[in-house]
């Protein structure tokens, strides 16, 4: 057989022991092989595994095929699709159709079709979602406005629920026991999909009990939070959303008890987090994860909170990785309270009270690593002069290593509060014009410290000291040459 695609080698059968035919193009090919195809060139068409056969390459060819007969029957089962407009359901006619197209996502999920619905506004209130419901818009045109004080989708014990490509838009105040303006209940393998989501006088997305991906959507005016999973189950993602100006937290991963959760919150923009109903640290939240175990927060830009961007309150075996922080108004990246385990690595802050704390020892808060994180432009807040202008602060059984850190009023490293140490070693570290290099706890009942191999530049008042409960005393500790006790520092470099 000739090669009519002279720019593109083919290869033999031997080459390709799983197809079934004798000459197949390869994957870098495939625009070449579209314009055979579809010149009506002499070709054979290699079929390959399932998993070799992309959706992105049959749709690059897929007018070429078609004409050979050739189809993606799964590719079309899923696109399968009933209008809205043909079962009795109008945008824009002023009036409430929430039985309308209740009576149309019924059907549609009886026939294991996606409803689809075009451009305008549907009035409707408390709309159920189906198992096996696929519900989608043309965009941010077409919305689904709520008509009174329910949520405009709920959803229980309805698995493989997708809603895709629309808005979702409240007004009305949620009454009753009412909790988002999509409200979902032991749901599984969901998917929320490139949804707008405006104005809810509590969550903008409310889960409870679920699992499956919330990605692409934009949450704004949300007076609560704007997505809130409560006891996760079956695995949940959190993705590529932009959530701005809302009232209290942006993502929260909460749990009715401690326990297990492995929800992953990656690669979301989140701004402008207020904390309306006040408080010492529940609200003000880019991402807040509170009893849940095993949570990956990764890869986020989170900018101009009330007080944190990463809040994990009793969450063991968090690993908060590779964030973008600007412009906190307390702690950047908190890990708090009852933990066991929490990695905290390549992130950068850029503004706030104290970078990264990991703290409460005194409620059994332990066991960290901090390593190659970048924190800098710090400040004192007027009210709290002593607990606040940190770079990196822990307590117990951790290791700071290879961060580095610029201008914290108070001290770059804060080790220890009181009694409340056991087991540290900072080492490797780079740490610039702050108030101090390092102040680690002077309390004779305290645990080992290990200071290592540090570089200390340009701090005011002393490249090592010991403190009391945010209070310096003593001589610099760079100064001696021998160790002191509970406290080994050796080998640091200091200008």
């Amino acid at each position: 057989m000739p090669n009519v695609c002279n720019a593109n080698p083919i290869r033999p059968l031997a080459a390709m022991p799983h197809a079934t035919k004798v000459w197949i193009t390869p994957r870098n090919h495939e625009p070449a092989l579209a314009r055979c195809v579809l010149g009506k060139q002499p070709f054979t068409f290699v079929e390959t595994p399932p998993m070799q056969l992309e959706r992105r390459w049959l749709l690059g060819a897929g007018l070429g095929l078609s004409s050979l007969g050739i189809g993606a029957s799964r590719a079309s089962a899923r696109t399968r699709t009933a209008a809205a407009s043909d079962l009795g359901v109008a945008p824009d006619t002023g009036r409430d159709v929430t039985a309308a197209l209740q009576a149309a996502i019924d059907r549609a999920a009886e026939r294991k079709v996606q409803l689809q619905l075009g451009p305008g506004r549907y009035i409707v209130r408390g709309l159920e979602l189906r198992p096996g419901t696929h519900l989608t818009g043309t965009g941010p045109a077409t919305v689904l406005q709520q008509a009174a004080g329910t949520p405009v989708l709920t959803g229980r014990s309805a698995t493989d629920v997708s809603v895709e490509n629309l808005t979702v838009k409240g007004g009305f105040p949620l009454t009753g026991n009412s909790r988002g303006l999509i409200e979902l209940q032991r749901c599984g393998r969901i998917m929320l999909r490139e949804l707008t989501v405006e104005v809810s006088t509590a969550n903008a997305i409310m889960l409870e009990r679920c699992g499956g991906v919330v990605t692409g959507c934009r949450i704004t005016g949300a007076a609560k939070a704007g997505i809130f999973s409560l006891d996760a189950e079956g695995g949940l993602e959190v993705s590529h959303n932009h959530l701005a100006a809302i009232g209290n937290n942006g993502i929260l991963v909460w749990r009715s008890a401690t326990g297990e959760d492995g929800t992953v919150v990656a690669m979301n923009r989140i701004e402008k987090i207020a904390a309306r109903d006040g408080g010492t640290g529940q609200n003000g939240n880019g991402i807040n994860v509170f009893r849940a175990g095993g949570v990956l927060v990764t890869a986020n830009r989170i900018a101009d909170c009330a007080f944190s961007a990463v809040r994990a309150n009793s969450a063991s075996n968090v690993q908060i990785n590779g964030n973008n922080i600007a412009r906190m108004g307390e702690v950047a990246i908190y890990a708090e309270f009852a933990f066991e385990g929490a990695v905290i690595t390549s992130n950068l802050v850029d503004g706030a009270a104290t970078g990264i704390s990991v703290t409460n020892f005194d409620h059994g808060g332990r066991l960290a690593v901090v390593q190659g994180n970048l924190v800098r432009n710090l400040f004192r807040r007027p009210a709290e002069p002593h607990t606040s202008g940190y770079g990196i602060a822990v307590e117990a059984d951790a290791a700071i290593t290879g961060n580095t850190i610029e201008g914290a009023p108070s001290a770059g490293l804060l080790i220890g509060w009181g009694r409340f140490c056991r087991d540290v070693a900072a080492t490797g570290n780079v740490i610039r014009t702050c108030g101090v290099g390092i102040a680690v706890t002077g309390d004779t009942t305290a645990g080992a410290v290990l200071i290592a191999s540090n570089i200390i530049t340009g701090s005011q008042q002393g490249a090592i000291r010991m403190m009391d409960h945010g209070r310096l005393h003593g001589d610099d500790l760079a100064l001696r040459t021998s160790a002191q006790g509970r406290i080994r520092a050796t080998g640091n470099v200091v200008v």
